[in-house]
């Protein structure tokens, strides 16, 4: 039997548990006391992984998803039974340890698998907030003023100019920002501080709070990666007592009304100075950090036109129409093209040389649509049916 030249891509993931957004199917909107902007039956995170394995399959690729849960030795007999060509990395916060996230990550090293996305120490980095920015600070990219504390009884000279907002500094997805988390005043730091080694532990990340626009910046490719048109957030519908940020319920929480009043405008309306400016600072951070094929930076710009650096994001969200993806549509390029894209990557890092889809050089710096054909959805592999737990085969366990 021949075999077939096709790039042959797991979609990893570890999904284990109820998810909260099937749930939220049952809800009606019209019992809620306010009136929801937008629909607050969002996708479900097997929605998203699944659209990723179509997504791959009809830009020609056998691609197949493989939910390993929380047992490592799942992923070691996906890797020993049938090696694939590029691992696709969405595993995340392995056991409920972010940290552990990393070592996944190392493992795809140590069997010599390509995978997509950031290596371990990108990953292990960008999870402590206060070295990054340490990092950051060192090589002249601005990122506000900090410090770092595992003891709310900080002096109260500390240095740092209120407002000021506090939240766990090795936590992810705005865990643990609140709008509580916004202070202006001694008392008010102490408490929150309090609060938050109490709910979250130390480190605890206390900066200053930059009253400016908030940008988020999704960079696509390597050597130098291509910044996406930026994405501007609106913060003009929320109460006049909350503060101008993202916090956890803003950006996940669809019966939440501060989940209706926050909203995306892509591209945002920015000068060309501070444009360039801000893809400067930008691609700086992705390089220092060693981010990798994809990742999108928190900016805030100060009313002086400084763009600060809040967070550098290795390996987001890439949910359709949902910010990274958002930047990548408004630049011009599809969901398949894009995730085709990520691939051809890792392809070009595949130890004993890269299968292509197409016969046109790797991309580098970004992505020309041209260079990657759409094609008739593939199947999996035979032989494999152990994996695919769903009926159209898109995604299961092992």
């Amino acid at each position: 039997m021949a075999t077939d030249p096709r790039p042959y891509v797991i979609v990893l993931y570890n999904h284990a548990g109820d998810d909260v957004y099937e749930q939220l199917r049952c809800v009606d909107p019209r019992t809620l006391d306010f009136k929801p902007e937008y629909d607050i039956r969002v996708s479900t995170v097997m929605d998203e992984y699944n659209a990723v394995v179509r997504a791959l399959r009809h830009m020609g690729y056998r691609a197949r998803g493989v939910n390993i849960t929380e047992d490592i030795k799942k992923l070691e007999r996906v890797i020993k039974r049938s090696k694939p060509d590029v691992i696709f990395n969405l595993v995340e916060h392995f056991l409920d340890d972010p940290e552990l996230e990393t070592h996944i990550a190392a493992l795809f090293e140590v069997y010599g698998v390509a995978y997509t996305g950031a290596t371990p120490f990108a990953l292990s980095l960008c999870q402590k907030k206060g070295l990054t920015k340490d990092i950051l600070t060192g090589v002249g990219v601005p990122t506000p003023k900090f410090l770092r504390t595992f003891d709310a009884e900080i002096p109260d000279d500390h240095g740092l100019q209120y407002p000021l907002i506090v939240k766990p500094a090795r936590e992810d997805a705005s865990s643990g920002v609140e709008q509580a988390s916004v202070v202006n005043d001694y008392d008010t730091l102490k408490t929150r501080l309090t609060y938050v080694i109490d709910e979250w532990g130390g480190p605890v990340l206390v900066e200053e709070f930059i009253l400016g626009r908030e940008l988020h910046i999704a960079l696509l490719g390597n050597d130098p990666p291509e910044v996406l048109p930026p994405i501007e957030w609106d913060f003009s519908e929320l109460p006049e007592e909350y503060p101008p940020l993202i916090s956890y319920a803003a950006k996940w929480n669809p019966l939440a009304e501060v989940y209706h009043k926050v909203h995306s405008i892509c591209p945002a309306s920015i000068s060309d100075e501070l444009r360039e400016r801000v893809e400067e600072v930008a691609i700086r951070a992705f390089q220092v950090t060693e981010c990798r094929d994809y990742a999108r930076l928190d900016i805030r710009v100060a009313n002086d036109g400084t763009p600060y650096v809040l967070e550098v994001n290795p390996n987001p969200d890439l949910t359709e129409g949902v910010s990274f993806m958002e930047a990548a549509a408004v630049a011009g390029y599809e969901f398949d093209e894009t995730l085709a894209a990520i691939v051809e990557y890792a392809l070009e890092r595949r130890p004993t040389g890269a299968l292509k889809v197409t016969s046109e050089p790797p991309l580098k710096t970004g992505l020309d649509p041209a260079n990657i054909t759409p094609k008739a959805p593939s199947t999996p592999p035979a032989g494999e049916g152990t994996d695919q737990a769903s009926e159209t085969g898109e995604a299961g366990t092992v």
